[in-house]
């Protein structure tokens, strides 16, 4: 799941535009408390809560602010410099999770279970992500375990219809993890390299939609012991903190292996992202700033670090 060359640049524009909200609060914030004034503690706090505002989480913007006083006190010292001083620290949180979604190939087929809550864009992120993998040439089969929603369903029925993928799927109300089954049968016999197994978007208090959850696993462990292969959850950027209560239900559930983030380019809460990496460590595959198939992308932490602070 290469990214492209050309696609990067308009994509890191976009980017810098979705994270306008979040970096502007952040950006003013730093503006108003550095401009013609020395550092001190009080400073210092005062910027702890400007990245706490930010959603970058408490330990974070601890760390952020430990790195900004060092060696700097009683001095003045420029917004810009402390801007990049942040963006700085959020990379190095960054940069251990931004690993791209690799498929080992001798995995065939290489099983991916997609999980989020309702409304957080998997299933629009499934589509985009089938359309890179036949782009790439790949041979994918979607299954439709999305069997609460009827829209959901037909929403990839679209996307298989567009990409070229092969679909299964039954009736709404289904059993999700027959679908599971049958999907992984049809990827079986059609050779194919990639079976994508969209998920209900439980709400991760739901206890009977996560032992349904828990259920599609099971059953794709027996056809095949080392599925799924990648379990990656879909978050929603602009609930804020709820995500890392969700990182945590479906890391318990389904075993998440790794990340998408959608929806950057509407939220002020941005920050987000980097207090789930500093808490989870877990790998970023991809983050969404758009409805295009281009405005899904590998992450890259120097790109979002910047970004998020209103750097070019």
């Amino acid at each position: 799941m290469s990214d492209t060359e050309n696609a990067r640049p308009g994509f890191w524009k976009r980017l810098t535009q979705g994270l306008t909200k979040t970096a502007s609060g952040l950006s003013s914030g730093i503006t108003d408390l550095f401009t013609k004034r020395k550092l001190d503690a009080d400073t210092l706090e005062d910027l702890e809560d400007v990245l706490i505002r930010a959603d970058l989480g408490v330990e974070t913007a601890a760390r952020i602010a430990e790195a900004v006083g060092k060696g700097r006190y009683d001095k003045t010292i420029e917004p810009d410099e402390v801007r990049a001083l942040i963006a700085a620290e959020i990379e190095a949180v960054l940069k251990p999770v931004a690993r791209p979604l690799v498929l080992d190939a001798a995995a065939k087929p290489f099983v991916l279970l997609m999980v989020g809550v309702n409304g957080s864009g998997k299933t629009t992120t499934i589509g985009k992500v089938a359309a890179k993998l036949r782009a790439d040439g790949k041979k994918v089969v979607l299954a439709a375990g999305d069997t609460f929603r009827a829209a959901a369903i037909e929403q990839l029925k679209v996307w298989a219809d567009r990409t070229g993928a092969a679909i299964v799927a039954r009736e709404p109300g289904a059993d999700a993890a027959g679908v599971a089954f049958d999907g992984l049968a049809k990827a079986r016999a059609d050779g194919a390299d990639v079976l994508i197994v969209d998920t209900a978007g439980r709400l991760q208090n739901r206890a009977e939609l996560m032992a349904e959850l828990e259920k599609v696993v099971r059953v794709l462990k027996k056809q095949e012991p080392d599925a799924p292969h990648a379990v990656v959850l879909v978050l929603d950027a602009t609930v804020g903190q709820n995500a890392l209560s969700q990182v945590e239900a479906f890391r318990r559930v389904a075993g998440v292996t790794g990340l998408v983030m959608t929806k950057l380019d509407g939220t002020a809460r941005g920050g987000i992202l980097v207090a789930i990496a500093a808490k989870h460590g877990l790998p970023v595959h991809l983050i969404g700033v758009g409805e295009g198939v281009d405005d899904l992308q590998p992450f890259e932490a120097r790109d979002f670090a910047r970004a998020i602070v209103g750097l070019d």
